[in-house]
């Protein structure tokens, strides 16, 4: 009796309506990547460093993929440098800077990502380095008067400031902090792996030192990631081994992955007007349905921050705030409170604990966020959800 009841709890969650609305976190591969990652697991399978042809056609592959990324970042495809993802260029980055480049003092925010904060830590454990923190405002978006008073210190600094916030999507200027930098003779990195394949960069109009990426923010594989490192900026390898990546990143490259990339990335900018349009078409509409039927919320941020992602504090009782994301889910519903990397903690987000007060930081929120597979229907089904909850 309990297995069929079992069996048919099971049969009625597989037949649910899926909504994925946390695209922040990750995303689809597109059709056109898994087929080109296909091919290339099947006919290009030659170690890129070999010099047999497997090899060779391997590593056009890889280089082939450089000189796209490239492209589409305005940038040469040696400033290139391929890595399992976006936590290991922010620690490759961040450590060899300190090391290599004699940094003393690193200027970050306490709302970057994990991958900056907790490398920031580490590093001033082992090294004794300064680290500052630029204010916060209460939108989520940075006092970049702060930042210029903190680098009017002498002091050879290297800043780190996330592009576009996981969990609000309050969006840095790049450019404008990239000359305060440079006015200062301050380094300047910034993890983009929220926008690259997302928005315009060029890196020939923006003077910033390092960036990076993670191919599956932008529907491709999981794994596989690059760095953006400026020409002759003096950093040496976190990985010793071989000599693939120009000595930088030893390891056999991950052809297929790369690829996949690759692939995504083209797909994502030569769609980027028409898809960047249609989701926040999406997100408006959202916003419309919430002041219909959840007049009280409230949005983290501001309504023209980053187009696919909004976060929001629901008009309901703190004490629906530990179910509200298992509610959601048992509806087929996937979103969530905050960065995927720290969803098992039950501690409030460390990016909304900068913005909020005490009282608003225990009441339910959301986070949600869109990618061009999205409809108004999934939208609808959010709302109709919220209403039961």
């Amino acid at each position: 009796m309990i297995f069929k009841i079992s069996q048919l709890i099971f049969l009625n969650f597989a037949a649910m309506k899926k909504v994925y609305l946390d695209n922040a976190s990750t995303t689809a591969m597109r059709p056109e990547v898994i087929q080109e990652m296909t091919k290339v697991m099947v006919e290009d399978y030659g170690n890129p460093s070999s010099t047999h042809s497997f090899g060779r056609n391997g590593k056009t592959i890889l280089e082939l993929s450089r000189k796209s990324i490239a492209k589409h970042l305005n940038c040469t495809a040696q400033e290139i440098i391929f890595t399992s993802g976006g936590t290991e260029a922010d620690n490759w980055i961040l450590r060899s800077a300190v090391e290599d480049l004699k940094i003393e003092r690193i200027i970050t925010s306490k709302i970057e990502h994990h991958a900056v904060l907790h490398t920031v830590w580490v590093l001033k454990e082992e090294f004794n380095i300064q680290v500052d923190y630029v204010n916060v405002n209460s939108d989520g978006s940075l006092d970049l008067t702060h930042l210029s008073n903190l680098l009017s210190e002498e002091k050879k600094t290297l800043v780190s400031l996330m592009h576009v916030n996981n969990e609000t999507g309050a969006i840095l200027d790049l450019d404008r902090v990239s000359l305060i930098c440079k006015q200062y003779n301050a380094l300047f990195h910034s993890d983009t792996v929220q926008s690259v394949g997302k928005t315009e960069i060029d890196l020939q109009k923006t003077p910033v030192d390092f960036i990076l990426a993670s191919a599956h923010k932008f529907h491709g594989p999981k794994g596989v990631g690059f760095a953006f490192v400026r020409k002759n900026s003096g950093l040496q390898p976190l990985l010793f081994g071989g000599e693939q990546e120009k000595g930088l990143r030893a390891g056999t490259e991950a052809v297929h992955q790369i690829a996949g990339m690759a692939k995504a990335l083209s797909v994502s900018y030569e769609k980027l007007d028409q898809e960047r349009a249609y989701i926040l078409d999406l997100k408006n509409y959202l916003i419309e349905q919430l002041e219909i039927h959840f007049p009280d919320f409230r949005i983290n941020g501001k309504k023209d921050d980053f187009y696919n992602i909004i976060n929001i504090i629901l008009p309901f009782s703190s004490d629906k705030t530990s179910m509200l994301l298992f509610s959601l889910d048992m509806k087929g519903i996937a979103v969530s409170r905050g960065s995927a990397c720290q969803s098992g903690s039950i501690k409030p987000s460390h990016v909304l604990n900068e913005m909020l007060s005490e009282t608003d930081l225990k009441l339910p929120n959301l986070r949600i966020s869109f990618s061009h597979y999205n409809t108004k229907e999934d939208i609808d089904w959010l709302i109709e959800s919220l209403k039961t909850v």
